[in-house]
């Protein structure tokens, strides 16, 4: 048989990986997972598909700065190191996340993007290019903004137009000169606008997201007010236990302005316009009926999540997974972790998605008795 198998020309495959615990992903929420099942003594790998860790925020446009203020910019087990009041840049955040991944020795293996996750003889079995693993434990720690969405009448635009996604925008120097469309008002859309109506004229379309009711950048509001919004409204008023919490997750809304506000916007010379609903004669048509002659449109209408690589029935009609805080109860031993609002609106945040992580390792614990203390704990 291996004769003929080397006559064939075809080398056998390579066996499969055996790891108690797959995380994928090694953004916030893998690494969380990470530090909460080496505490409880799991062994565990996470697969990652950047070069390096931190590699989607070094990706970002050149002037982001987080929403929130560092104090709430840290994992569990690390503050963030800057000034509690400060705004890190994006590179700061990479830098603190590949940090906190040295400093507590969790095992990524970068460069590997997981391609399909089936399950197979009773164990969960993943492929990533040429490498296979197999696992009895899986967290998907992936947020659900993964894939630039725009609709479907993008492509009717003229195409003389620069169309350009938030995901791939980073700064002026690649739109055209003259007038700039904004797509989209939530937080992302709203400091584009603001960058760049410094130097041309910005419309902003979309309706109205809300924002929080203080100032952030103001004293009070970064060291005293924003502990009340972030810390307990957002993190323990607006969870799935609670009444208000659980409307707030019905109605998948967008998260309201965080930093930047209507006043803002407004001083900077951004014009706020209604939804961009379609296309006419080549330039953007918006709700109202009002046709947009611009030279350059940014969409930062969102992202949609992308778990076509998922070969399981965890899903609804809406393309959700369906889960309990992150436990998906139709297969054991598969967990999501990350997603808008998985417990809480503070979920998908930086200063939340510890909760849910440690949530999810203590479940994951209990499944692996016999796997606890092999793991080195980290401190």
């Amino acid at each position: 048989m291996k004769a003929l198998e080397l006559s064939s020309g075809r080398a056998a495959a390579a066996p499969a990986e055996y790891v108690p615990v797959i995380v994928v992903g090694g953004g916030q929420a893998g690494l969380s997972a990470g530090y909460h099942l080496a505490r409880k003594g799991v062994p565990f790998l996470i697969l990652d598909a950047s070069a390096r860790i931190g590699d989607s925020w070094r990706a970002r446009w050149d002037s982001l700065r987080l929403f929130t203020p560092a104090r709430f910019d840290g994992l569990d087990g690390m503050r963030f190191p800057a000034p509690a009041g400060s705004f890190p840049n994006k590179d700061q955040m990479a830098d603190y996340l590949a940090a906190y991944a040295r400093r507590f020795a969790l095992p990524v293996r970068n460069g590997l993007r997981v391609d399909s996750l089936s399950r197979r003889g009773g164990r969960y079995r993943l492929t990533a290019g040429a490498a296979t693993f197999e696992a009895d434990q899986v967290v998907v720690a992936m947020a659900n903004y993964q894939t630039p969405f725009a609709p479907e009448f993008a492509h009717q635009l003229d195409p003389a137009i620069v169309q350009i996604n938030a995901a791939a925008y980073r700064n002026p120097a690649q739109l055209r000169d003259g007038p700039v469309l904004i797509a989209g008002a939530g937080n992302s859309g709203a400091e584009i606008a603001i960058e760049l109506a410094r130097s041309r004229q910005v419309w902003l379309a979309g309706r109205k997201v809300g924002e929080i009711p203080f100032g952030m950048e103001s004293f009070l509001g970064r060291h005293v007010r924003s502990r009340l919004m972030l810390g307990l409204v957002f993190h323990h008023l607006l969870t799935g236990d609670t009444r208000m919490g659980r409307k707030a997750r019905a109605s998948h809304g967008t998260t309201p302005l965080i930093r930047t506000r209507e006043a803002d916007l407004a001083a900077a010379g951004v014009a706020r316009v209604p939804k961009l609903v379609g296309v006419e004669r080549g330039q953007p048509r918006l709700e109202d009926g009002q046709v947009v002659d611009v030279p350059n449109l940014v969409w930062c209408t969102g992202f949609r999540p992308d778990f076509s690589w998922i070969g399981l029935d965890v899903f609804g009609a809406d393309g959700q997974p369906l889960h309990h805080r992150g436990v998906v109860p139709s297969e054991p031993g598969l967990y999501f972790l990350g997603l808008h609002f998985l417990h809480a609106l503070s979920s998908s945040m930086i200063h939340g998605v510890g909760r849910d992580a440690r949530y999810i390792a203590e479940r994951i614990r209990q499944a692996l008795p016999h796997t606890a203390g092999r793991a080195v704990r980290v401190t």
